[in-house]
């Protein structure tokens, strides 16, 4: 945008037509850019085959004929540090549900063997509770026994080996004593592990892109649950948008995390760099996403410096988001091409870890 010139710089500029030229000072040294922050986590919500639900059992081989870009980026390596099996519906876990899609309480496709195809290859594994579709099943699960659901959440991350995602996308008043409740009976069975050491340890919260929307939960996990002195949460992440954004809206989304709303009555505090992911699309649609496809035209490419150098504005000591997660791996939506051969991904998010040096496995993550 063009900016006209203030008054006093608009004199200078008139007496520079007429004065003698002045001798020009020699050149300063060049500024110094600012360190980017290494990308810690990189990873991919996954639906499975039937749009979310997991509820058949797979082969590993067929799992992998569809799903191998995730675990070799074409040389070996994964594409991605973690994996969120998404979602487990927290009405059924806490029921303990078998049924023909549920095998206590536990979607029937997410078997040891498929946290094992992973793990196996030193990437992470999570299953993640809830999600758009379960809303109403959160709220009657927390009414019901918020205790009882986090004892029961506890032992399912036992039993497979992995960590848990809080994916509670209630707007409207959603019961915050309840959801405590389920953290503390959970952390009472894994506590805080900041070593990352223990899967069944990690601990995570899904909040929105921004502060404009789960505002209440967002202010209660920032203010309760992602503080750096004391967390009890690893960190949260920040959802996608409602459909895929630039790299400049994403940006605008995440920095009102880092600043906080003021504005609000009660506030919402800022949140630490250090405690949050940024959210992106890897397919959206009929075509792939270069996300998913081009790296070199793709937002995470375009986002990388400002999630590898954004300063804290009020919370923790470290420049840099954690890094970011993709929505999401094979057939998220009924619509759509997903991320299933031929649209697979070694050329986005793959190339993505090779040029961000992703670790792999993940390491301890920044703690502030």
């Amino acid at each position: 945008m063009r900016r006209s010139l203030p008054l006093a710089a608009a004199l200078l500029l008139t007496l520079a037509t007429t004065a003698p030229a002045a001798a020009a000072p020699p050149p300063g040294p060049a500024p110094t850019p600012l360190a980017a922050t290494p990308i810690q986590v990189y990873g991919a919500w996954h639906c499975g085959n039937d749009f979310c639900t997991w509820s058949t059992p797979r082969t590993v081989a067929e799992f992998d004929s569809q799903n191998h870009w995730l675990v070799d980026r074409g040389d070996g390596r994964p594409s991605v540090n973690l994996v969120v099996l998404s979602f487990v519906n927290p009405l059924d876990l806490l029921h303990q549900t078998t049924d023909a899609a549920t095998l206590d309480g536990v979607p029937r496709g997410m078997t040891p063997e498929i946290v094992q195809y992973f793990t196996a290859r030193g990437v992470r594994v999570m299953l993640s509770i809830g999600g758009i579709t379960y809303t109403d099943d959160w709220d009657a699960a927390l009414a019901e026994n918020a205790t009882l659901l986090g004892q029961r959440a506890a032992a399912a991350a036992t039993r497979l080996g992995v960590g848990i995602e809080i994916d509670y996308e209630q707007n409207t008043d959603p019961n915050l004593a309840g959801l405590q409740a389920f953290i503390d009976a959970y952390r009472a069975v894994h506590p805080y592990d900041a070593t990352g050491a223990r899967p069944q340890a990690r601990l995570t919260i899904d909040v929105a892109a921004g502060d404009r929307w789960l505002i209440a939960l967002n202010r209660k996990a920032t203010a309760d649950w992602l503080r750096t002195g004391s967390p009890v949460l690893d960190y949260a992440n920040a959802m996608v948008s409602a459909r895929p954004a630039s790299a400049s809206t994403a940006q605008a989304n995440w920095q009102e995390h880092i600043d906080g709303k003021a504005q609000y009555s009660p506030p919402v505090p800022p949140l630490a760099p250090a405690k949050f992911t940024g959210g992106i699309y890897l397919a959206y649609g009929g075509k792939p996403l270069p996300e998913c496809v081009d790296y070199a035209t793709s937002v995470q490419k375009a986002a990388a410096p400002y999630v590898q150098s954004v300063a804290p504005n009020g919370a923790g000591t470290s420049a840099g988001l954690l890094g970011f997660m993709f929505w999401a791996a094979e057939r998220p939506a009924t619509r759509g091409i997903g991320t299933v051969p031929p649209n697979t991904c070694e050329k986005g998010a793959g190339a993505g870890a090779t040029a961000l040096a992703v670790p792999v496995p993940m390491p301890a993550l920044r703690q502030s």
